[in-house]
């Protein structure tokens, strides 16, 4: 049984060195007792310590990848211009406007201090560093080149959080017009309808079919309308729970998306632009094909993807060439397959994989910026119908009334 995570907090202290020297500082660590004892050991003899203070507004922010991304390339910067890790970790930390990335930061700062290795320290935070960046930073630190493979990790973090960003893009815009749409109809059937409705009461005359459909759908959300957003929270929640927990339902929607007429072809993209800008860095890193296309499995970001991508590997592991993997997959275009084909006989694979990578997240942009386009219009539609139903149906008495006056 695994053991229960020990909460560190950031400790501020102040100390004398060796000479007699006042130098302060800030650590993670459990306690105070762990931090005088660390001090002790690094040979500084510590007279205060004490816990940092949260800030007064906001407090520590939860880590997110593009913090990570950010952190890569400071990293990259500073280690090539000859920065000592345990500084860099230290400068950058203490920039940091994110408390939850100055603990992060400080924390790595203090395994690498007491003798852990880059690779190793990251690796005890699995959440901000997965095993494909630690794997590359152990690689790089196995072959003597850390600086070189933190360059092309900070590279390919920010190619990374650039199509993911892209693919968000794509799916909020719609997403984001829905609920937009869903809240004015909401607001409209619960405060402006029934106004109508006390108009049309002393009318005398039967209402048209379709203003009595909004008026009794009206009455149904001014009764239930806590039970219908509540039932939509539910089945929201209930759907992200069951994507977090069920294998299954992960493989279903992939498989679901990758089939839909407009968002397919851009996952579809998406999905080998990752599987050749990760397995390029991979390579570029000097990790071996087998255990680089685990790594790979999970980052392209689609089941279906991944599991073909596990399955290549089983293949490549028995001797079969990359290039005859893929194409057994029916997952590659050709001209994907063909290039792999032409990095393995040249022995520059990397480099053709960062071509096809290239190449995949332009389609992606341009396949963005398109479907923005394109879905302006539809849903400019959508609301006129949704919308400009509901005024029409509360205006058809009122235009009844005016041609019997007539």
């Amino acid at each position: 049984m695994a053991e229960k995570a020990i909460k560190k907090s950031m400790f501020i202290w102040e100390g004398k060195d060796s000479k007699g020297q006042i130098i302060k500082g800030e650590t993670v660590g459990a306690n105070m007792a762990l931090i005088k004892a660390n001090l002790r050991r690094q040979g500084i003899n510590p007279t205060k310590v004490k816990k940092k203070a949260a800030p007064l507004f906001g407090g520590a922010k939860k880590v997110k990848a593009a913090d990570i991304s950010i952190f890569s390339r400071q990293l990259a910067t500073m280690m090539s211009s000859g920065v000592p890790l345990v500084q860099a970790f230290d400068i950058i930390g203490r920039g940091h406007d994110n408390q939850g990335m100055q603990e992060l930061l400080m924390a790595i700062k203090t395994d690498i201090e007491s003798g852990s290795t880059l690779s190793d320290s990251l690796a005890k935070h699995p959440r901000q560093f997965d095993d494909l960046f630690c794997n590359l930073v152990g690689a790089g630190e196995h072959a003597g080149i850390l600086d070189s493979i933190l360059d092309k990790v900070a590279t390919y973090k920010e190619k990374t959080e650039a199509i993911k960003g892209k693919i968000k893009k794509a799916m909020f815009y719609p997403v984001g017009v829905m609920v937009v749409a869903f809240i004015i109809t909401a607001i409209l059937l619960i405060f402006v309808i029934p106004m109508f409705e006390e108009l049309f009461a002393g009318f005398g005359a039967d209402l048209p079919a379709m203003t009595k459909f909004v008026i009794e759908l009206s009455k149904v959300f001014q009764s239930y309308w806590w039970a219908i957003i509540g039932g939509i929270g539910v089945v929201i929640y209930s759907v992200r729970e069951i994507k977090r927990r069920s294998k299954g339902f992960n493989i279903f929607l992939d498989k679901v998306v990758l089939k839909l007429p407009i968002l397919g072809p851009i996952m579809r993209k998406a999905a080998i632009a990752r599987y050749a800008r990760t397995l390029a860095t991979m390579f570029a890193a000097g990790v071996p094909l087998v255990e680089a296309m685990e790594s790979v499995a999970g980052a392209v970001g689609n089941v279906v993807y991944s599991e073909a991508v596990l399955r290549m590997r089983d293949e490549v592991s028995t001797g079969t060439q990359l290039n005859i993997a893929m194409k057994s997959s029916n997952l590659f275009p050709n001209m994907v397959v063909q290039m792999t084909a032409i990095g393995e006989e040249a022995g520059s694979v990397d480099a053709m994989l960062s071509k096809v990578a290239d190449f995949y997240e332009e389609e992606v942009d341009n396949a963005v910026d398109s479907l923005s386009s394109l879905l302006e219009p539809i849903i400019m539609a959508f609301l006129g119908v949704v919308i400009g139903g509901l005024v029409v149906a509360m205006y058809m008495p009122i235009f009844q009334m005016g041609k019997v006056v007539n």
